[in-house]
């Protein structure tokens, strides 16, 4: 996401980070083609004024640009400023401090994701939160609405209101408090009806089921693709309805930003959450910092972090700590390290969160490759016998030549993935003979960076990709 705006800025504070010393006009001129950079990426032009006028006045200063490091001054200048424009402090996802049931009202236009989101969020307080959910559809204009939900509500193990038909919006409201207060449910989600478009029938029917709903969050979702429209969207529902924050859904698509970066400004309201991906887990907390210095190709390290930890399982990482102990990592171990970087979204999202990682992630983008790559090496070690797994040095030219049939490869691909796992088994040994392990174990079993890519940028092992996975990334 933000992928053309992060360009733009990338290209005018590398300039200015090349330069020893800065004159009032280098500043001016670099904060010219930032105001562009925002307005193509279809920020709101008052966002835009504004922004631009508090960054030049503090940018031109005498102790920017007198300072010995006058570019990266002016890049933390516009780091904090963008902090501000997308909200300020990160605040947390939710506030359920409230007597159970805590209602929260899910509102929008219809094809923003409401119904999606609404089952994202009652698996995030499921898993996350630890809390009971009940979601209720009060949907009765679009065909086969409440059905969606309850489909969705199985495949997250969420409940759902079971559904009557002929029931109005606020009777479906009353009756699924009522449930909720019966079953002991510590949050109810209400995924309201959507329009084509605002109109006042919708309004009247949102601030209707607020009366008797009383909701602690009432949240507005809109579709980030959407740009301006979006924003228009949230400022007509802000006039007229109490929102207590957004979310905005699909984020990962989202090249521009131009959503994002004018919500809060427009609506005065925090963006909560950000869909980043169909699927029923691709909801993030929208922290303000981090958004910053992804779009400023700082790296987010915090939320790859934060993605190792869920990603991996507590008995692989004791298991795998044991191994490193020993100076041990065979072809069953590397497997386990490919999964890992599925789960936490592939190649390129890690390469996007990483700092310095920006044009490496661009050069993979440009070569065409895509996260089948880490299939295709599973492939080929499933394509071994459980023996040859636990010894590589079994691999003669016969076997070499029956994997790479098993797997649908060549042969050079199975002896590129066997020296990659030469390199990564050499960084264990020297990690063993460093005695670095006691920290690492303890990495490991708190889920941490290291834990997730040994040998792949993790402690000790040289902090980068092996050099020949660049060469397996190339074949498609």
């Amino acid at each position: 996401m933000f992928d053309a705006l992060s360009d733009r800025l990338g290209t005018v504070f590398d300039r200015l980070r090349g330069r020893g010393a800065l004159s009032e006009h280098d500043v001016r001129d670099a904060m010219r083609e930032v105001r562009i950079a925002l307005l193509e990426a279809d920020v709101a032009l008052p966002v835009v004024r504004r922004f631009i006028d508090e960054v030049t006045e503090k940018a031109v200063g005498q102790n920017v640009l007198r300072s010995v490091t006058p570019g990266q001054q002016v890049v933390k200048i516009v780091n904090d400023a963008l902090v501000d424009m997308l909200g300020g402090e990160d605040v947390p996802g939710l506030d359920l401090n409230a007597a159970p049931p805590v209602v929260i009202m899910m509102v929008g236009l219809q094809g923003s994701g409401k119904t999606t989101t609404t089952a994202k969020l009652g698996k995030l307080l499921k898993e996350k939160y630890g809390k009971k959910a009940l979601m209720a559809s009060l949907d009765v204009n679009r065909p086969a609405a409440q059905e969606q939900l309850k489909v969705l509500g199985e495949q997250v193990e969420v409940a759902t209101l079971p559904i009557v038909a002929g029931q109005q919006p606020t009777e479906i409201a009353t009756r699924a408090l009522q449930s909720a207060k019966l079953q002991a449910i510590d949050v109810l989600l209400l995924d309201t009806a959507g329009r084509l478009h605002v109109d006042q029938a919708l309004m009247d029917e949102m601030q209707a089921v607020a009366r008797i709903a009383t909701p602690k969050e009432v949240l507005l979702v809109v579709d980030s693709l959407a740009g301006q429209d979006a924003v228009n969207v949230a400022k007509s529902f802000t006039e007229q309805i109490d929102l207590t924050g957004v979310v905005l859904t699909r984020m990962d698509g989202d090249a521009r930003g131009g959503a994002a970066l004018s919500m809060r400004h427009v609506t005065g309201k925090p963006i909560k959450f950000a869909g980043v991906g169909e699927k029923l887990d691709a909801l993030e907390v929208f922290q303000p910092s981090r958004v910053a210095g992804r779009i400023l190709g700082m790296g987010d390290v915090v939320s790859i972090v934060e993605k190792a930890a869920a990603a991996i399982e507590h008995e692989e990482a004791e298991r795998m700590a044991e191994r490193m102990a020993k100076g041990q990592f065979d072809m069953n171990d590397l497997r386990s390290q490919l999964r890992q970087m599925q789960k936490m979204g592939g190649l390129g999202a890690l390469a996007g969160m990483l700092p310095g990682m920006k044009k490496a992630k661009q050069a993979m983008d440009a070569s065409g490759m895509d996260d089948r790559v880490l299939l295709r090496m599973d492939a080929i070690i499933g394509s071994m016998t459980p023996k040859e797994r636990a010894r590589p040095d079994l691999l003669n030219a016969k076997r070499k030549i029956r994997i790479a049939k098993g797997s649908g490869v060549q042969v050079q691909d199975v002896n590129k993935l066997l020296k990659m796992h030469q390199e990564m088994e050499r960084a264990m040994k020297q990690i063993k003979k460093m005695g670095g392990l006691a920290g690492l174990g303890k990495l490991f079993g708190g889920g941490g960076l290291g834990a997730a890519m040994p040998g792949l940028g993790g402690p000790g092992a040289g902090g980068g990709l092996p050099p020949n996975l660049n060469d397996l990334l190339k074949k498609k």
